[in-house]
């Protein structure tokens, strides 16, 4: 059975004020949003002797001088 009606965090809080968050919950935020900047490490440095083309385990194999490594 198809579903037609939208999820309903969607249209619940349509038209109603916002909650003011607890000091607890803005800390919480705070610190999820402090762990989420960190998680993502700055760019990587870049790769000397690599292997040309994309990066080969994202694909599932290993290519070495004609002989292919499955994972």
């Amino acid at each position: 059975m198809a579903r037609t009606t939208a999820p309903a965090d969607a249209t619940a809080d349509a038209g109603a004020p916002r909650r003011a968050l607890t000091p607890a919950a803005e800390r919480a935020l705070a610190e999820a949003a402090a762990r989420r900047a960190a998680s993502h490490p700055a760019e990587a440095p870049k790769e000397i002797d690599g292997r040309d083309g994309p990066e080969p385990v994202r694909y599932g194999d290993w290519e070495v001088k004609g002989i292919a490594s499955d994972f």
